[in-house]
């Protein structure tokens, strides 16, 4: 483990989006990093396929979204 020095906006951002996810700052941090890293490394996925290969890959299933008719 290291310590990383981080913009102070950036740092407020994280501050702010781990509230919202219920994560710590910390783990906010890790979160960015590995799907930022993801990103980059499989740049033709987009986000929402890269979080559905990794629930996946954690055993994850979610059920399908029911389709109503009007």
């Amino acid at each position: 483990m290291g310590i990383v020095n981080i913009e102070d906006d950036l740092h407020e951002q994280l501050r702010r989006a781990s509230k919202v996810s219920f994560r710590s700052i910390n783990a906010q941090a890790a979160y960015w990093i590995k799907i930022g890293m993801l990103c980059e490394t499989h740049p033709t996925l987009t986000f929402a396929e890269i979080i559905a290969r990794e629930l996946s890959s954690a055993g994850v299933s979610a059920p399908s979204l029911a389709t109503s008719e009007a």
